[in-house]
């Protein structure tokens, strides 16, 4: 099953670089802001290459690699910083798989309301 998804950000550990999707620039500059706080942190606490993204149907994902050789990635930390980051930031998760539901799949705001 070829799933396509689309990255909204993400930050590299090993390039110490941000990634912000420009397809997206219609996000509030702090929500944007916010992203980028999550992303930077996560990799600097656990390493690797963490991105938010959407898969076909507007779920979001949030995912974390490293390099097969990276001693320094911690696994463990990185699944729960996940958990933390899906408990304490469910509200705004929420509201950008809704964005992306309505301003991108166009599915319509009534729909979305009604899940």
């Amino acid at each position: 099953m070829n799933q396509e998804k689309v990255v909204l950000c993400g930050a590299n550990a090993y390039e110490e670089k941000y990634y912000f999707n420009e397809q997206f620039a219609g996000i509030p500059k702090s929500i944007q802001d916010e992203l980028r706080v999550i992303c930077v942190l996560f990799t600097q606490e656990a390493g690797g290459v963490f991105t938010i993204a959407f898969d076909e149907e507007g779920d979001l994902l949030l995912e974390t690699d490293a390099h097969e050789d990276d001693i320094t990635y911690d696994e463990v930390t990185s699944g729960l910083l996940i958990g933390e980051v899906r408990r304490k930031r469910i509200d705004l998760l929420e509201s950008l798989s809704m964005f992306y539901r309505a301003f991108i799949l166009k599915e319509k705001i009534e729909d979305l309301l009604e899940d």
